[in-house]
């Protein structure tokens, strides 16, 4: 008999990481027969399986007041104790609504007990399960010890008792073995490891007549060679690198192409971007508004593609990332079979490069061998292809579903003793 499952969390909508893994677990959960429905402040999941609570979105007007009081500042007013408390209390009572309107037997909470960005509902549902000892998987991305903008706080009281809670009924799962161990050093608290994953079970999608379209609609040549820098436009992503090897090439059919915006962390890091690749003779594509979750034409009538089919057109991936929870557009590379550079970033180091992944690896800088190897690359097919071909049995081997399906069935087993996945 399949499990009624709620997953929880303040978005689920668009491209994020957490969005992108939670389909990913609800995708391997409903092949088994488990029903998932959805607990969140924006949602794009399917109506009669969700409930939206506004309140539970990091960005709505309340909760950003809160958290311009709660962060950068050693103390709080009375004022926002008592705003946070009431908010807890109202989204507590819709968690008790959610698991009574979809008849729940678990909770899956995505990135909402580790990351403060909205305390109220880390407090709820700490609160909720602490009452109800209603079981739960706390599937953690991100905690608040590693970014900066927490380490200043007025809330460290809540931090303690809710991110994450050191509750009996709660089973923790990090992302990496940096964050499992932080965890346990930090809290006491055990977890399994996950890592994210893809469909390598199944070859991703060859590059059709609509995707063929995309090099023309963004204004590249056939004969160009695509550098593809599948991130958003954030200081973490280091792609200022990604200009310099680039610029290193000196070959004028190079170019780089920028598939996310800025996001909501502002456009002053696109701007010095934008600067560095002007003063450096690099053409530099920012192609944000084509590439969206689907395939579809806007109102001037131009396509809009979805990243599978920025990287069918691909040649080459960048991804000189100073810091990542773990890597998504790696695993991506790997799918789509793609040669790619790599800032040796820490997650990389520990769980992904000991599995032995064939690509070219910096460290904090571009080398001359670096852009030797790079050139190679893309001169030598045959080269290229052994590289790309192993890194996809290498997916297949640790990131895959079958991976998650494996992890997934420990964790629903020590809750409800079905063993059915």
């Amino acid at each position: 008999m399949g499990v009624q499952i709620g997953f929880v969390g303040t978005r689920f909508a668009g491209t994020d990481g957490v969005s992108l893994e939670s389909a990913k677990w609800a995708q391997v959960l409903w092949d088994n027969g488990h029903v998932s429905h959805w607990y969140s402040g924006q949602s794009d999941r399917d109506k009669a399986t969700s409930m939206v609570v506004p309140h539970a979105y990091f960005g709505h007007p309340d909760i950003e007041w809160i958290n311009r009081r709660a962060f950068g500042t050693r103390t709080r007013t009375p004022d926002v104790t008592q705003r946070i408390y009431t908010l807890a209390d109202y989204l507590k009572k819709t968690l008790y609504e959610f698991t009574r309107r979809f008849d729940l037997d678990l909770l899956i909470v995505q990135n909402a007990l580790c990351i403060p960005m909205n305390l109220p509902l880390g407090v709820a549902l700490t609160n909720f399960i602490a009452e109800t000892g209603f079981p739960t998987i706390a599937h953690h991305h991100d905690f608040y010890w590693e970014r900066d903008r927490f380490s200043v706080s007025a809330v460290t009281d809540m931090l303690w008792m809710a991110f994450p809670p050191a509750l009996p009924q709660i089973q923790n799962v990090t992302i990496n073995s940096f964050a499992q161990e932080d965890l346990s050093h930090r809290r006491g608290v055990s977890s399994i490891l996950v890592p994210n994953v893809l469909d390598f079970e199944n070859e991703p999608p060859q590059a059709d007549e609509y995707s063929s379209h995309f090099r023309k609609d963004i204004g590249l040549e056939e004969d160009d060679i695509l550098f593809l820098q599948p991130t958003r436009v954030v200081p973490r992503k280091g792609i200022e690198h990604a200009i310099a090897l680039v610029a290193a090439l000196k070959n004028d059919k190079c170019k780089l192409v920028i598939s996310h915006a800025s996001g909501d962390e502002g456009n002053e890091y696109l701007q010095v971007l934008m600067d560095l690749a002007e003063s450096s003779g690099v053409d530099l594509r920012l192609c944000d508004h084509q590439v969206g979750d689907k395939r579809a034409f806007d109102a001037d009538g131009n396509r809009i593609y979805t990243l599978a089919d920025a990287y069918s057109q691909a040649d080459f991936i960048t991804y000189p990332s100073i810091y990542e929870g773990f890597g998504n557009a790696l695993l991506e590379a790997f799918y789509y079979r793609k040669p790619l550079l790599v800032n040796r970033y820490s997650i990389y180091v520990a769980d992904i490069e000991p599995k032995g992944a064939k690509v070219i690896s910096m460290d904090g800088y571009l080398t001359k061998d670096v852009v030797s190897k790079v050139e190679r690359i893309i001169r030598d097919k045959a080269f290229r292809d052994e590289m790309v071909d192993f890194n996809y049995e290498i997916g297949r081997a640790f990131f895959s579903y079958g991976v998650l399906r494996r992890k997934l069935r420990a964790l629903v087993t020590n809750f409800t003793g079905q063993d059915n996945l």
